[in-house]
């Protein structure tokens, strides 16, 4: 990110010192002549380091004062002599570092870069979003038998170590998001940071603002200035996602970005240096945008050097048994269930179903159910009407015995949605059961085998729906 760092010294020569210490292309120095200065440039924009003379700085409670702004910035005093005293109370207080004028200028370079370093981790760390297990994505999470996927990939793997700008493409819930977190973290940007940006989820009258940043004052209710995700991202990466959604004079911006490698603060004067590689997506034909007039053609050729197109789901069938083995797995230990595996009838539907949302829709239905499932595999019952529904059975019960539990199927029609629907999913559940012990006599493993499911569940659900094994066997006479 750009570094910005303010030097509050009252004399001259020093200042000049310091800015030639931190002369750097992402470090931006403002210089402050006087105490009032520096207190006033606070109420308009914070930085990411103070320097300071001690008597501008003044005493330990200003320091707890610095401590409080948003952003709160590292904090060095700069003192005249070796002070023990008012160095600890310095320190008490808050501040980062405590150094005596003199000090040769290697060394004080070493310990303000190392600050600012420091501060850019942490920032990074609070804005990198971690995924399923915590960790950032590979391209290991793109394993697959797919040979539309190993096509895509290979791609991939050609293009990563470049910062060409990258423009992915394809529907809702392939994971064009997890591809571009996947790209940085493996090619030469990956100590910078990510930022991810959704070009649909805010205003237009706002987007501007979070993209470039903005000066105080420069629209109604900035009052403080503000740097932009460009900012954050340089010599990262910047990912704007449903880019179509920008307007045409966004993309007029976005466009000069590209071509100058620089930015503007919305009510700024001076362009600002960034080193960004930008990758942009869309789930929806951008041609036809094009076509109309509503996305300009030169931004999309800048964007699109390589396009990427992610495979659907329904197009790589091969890896949804890989997927939800792995997912299984991950939202097993997240939700603290016990789940080792799926029935086959349930995997079945999960193959037919088209997956409109494609990786999102199967993670979101892993999940739930796991949360639902009351054994040790997920059942045809444990997925969505939607999913399941489409091979529910529609057996036929043996004759039935007097005596014996009934096996059909209730429709309470008077109940509300949600209750009808747990009381027909529950006699259903009893009534699948009843089938199956009925066939097996009331043998329990044969029973279990036949349901997918382990013998303990099985005595579970049984003891949950008032069922006996002793009600099934055979009679002798």
């Amino acid at each position: 990110m750009i570094h910005r760092v303010i030097v509050a010294m009252r004399n001259g020569k020093l200042r000049r010192e310091m800015r030639a210490i931190l002369d750097r292309p992402d470090i931006l120095v403002a210089n402050l002549k006087a105490h009032l200065g520096l207190w006033e440039h606070l109420s308009r924009e914070s930085g990411d380091l103070i320097v300071a003379d001690w008597d501008i700085v003044g005493e330990a409670r200003r320091i707890e004062v610095l401590r409080e702004l948003p952003d709160t910035p590292a904090i060095v005093v700069i003192q005249d002599r070796p002070d023990p005293e008012t160095e600890a109370a310095l320190l008490a207080a808050g501040c980062d570092a405590v150094l005596t004028r003199g000090l040769p200028a290697a060394v004080l370079r070493r310990t303000l870069l190392a600050l600012l370093d420091k501060r850019a981790k942490l920032v990074q760390e609070s804005m990198t979003a971690k995924r399923l297990a915590g960790e950032a994505p590979r391209f290991t999470d793109f394993v697959s038998r797919s040979p539309a996927m190993h096509t895509f990939m290979a791609v991939v793997q050609r293009v990563v170590h470049s910062d060409v700008s990258l423009f992915i493409m394809g529907e809702t819930g392939v994971g064009k998001e997890h591809l571009a977190r996947a790209i940085h973290a493996e090619g030469k940007r990956t100590h910078g940071p990510f930022i991810a940006v959704n070009c649909g989820a805010l205003p237009e009258s706002l987007l501007e603002s979070e993209l470039f940043g903005h000066e105080r004052g420069s629209f109604t209710g900035a009052t403080r200035s503000r740097r932009g995700w460009f900012e954050m991202a340089h010599n990262g990466t910047i990912f704007l996602d449903e880019i179509g959604e920008l307007r045409p004079h966004l993309q007029v911006k976005l466009l000069r970005v590209l071509q100058n490698r620089e930015i503007q603060r919305v009510g700024g004067e001076h362009p600002i240096k960034v080193d960004v590689r930008v990758m942009a997506a869309t789930n929806r034909p951008i041609e036809r945008d094009m076509e109309r007039g509503l996305f300009r053609k030169d931004l999309f050729y800048r964007l699109s050097v390589i396009t990427l197109t992610v495979p659907p789901l329904r197009e790589r069938k091969e890896d949804i048994a890989e997927l939800v083995e792995n997912y299984i797995r991950v939202f097993a230990v997240r939700i603290g269930r016990f789940v080792s595996g799926i029935a086959p009838d349930a995997f079945d539907a999960l193959l037919r179903y088209a997956w409109p949302g494609n990786v999102r829709e199967l993670i979101n239905v892993i999940e739930r159910a796991i949360i639902l499932c009351e054994g040790e595999t997920i059942a045809l019952s444990d997925l969505p009407e939607n999913i399941g529904g489409q091979l529910a059975p529609s057996f036929v019960a043996p004759p039935e015995k007097p005596g014996l539990p009934s096996a059909a199927l209730p429709f309470q029609p008077e109940l509300p949605l949600k209750q009808a629907r747990q009381t027909l999913l529950r006699e259903f559940e009893r009534a699948y059961l009843i089938h199956h012990l009925r066939q097996a006599g009331g043998n329990i493993g044969m029973t279990a085998r036949k349901a997918g499911i382990q013998p303990r569940a099985l005595f579970d659900k049984m003891k949950r729906l008032h069922l006996r094994k002793e009600d099934f066997k055979p009679s002798r006479n």
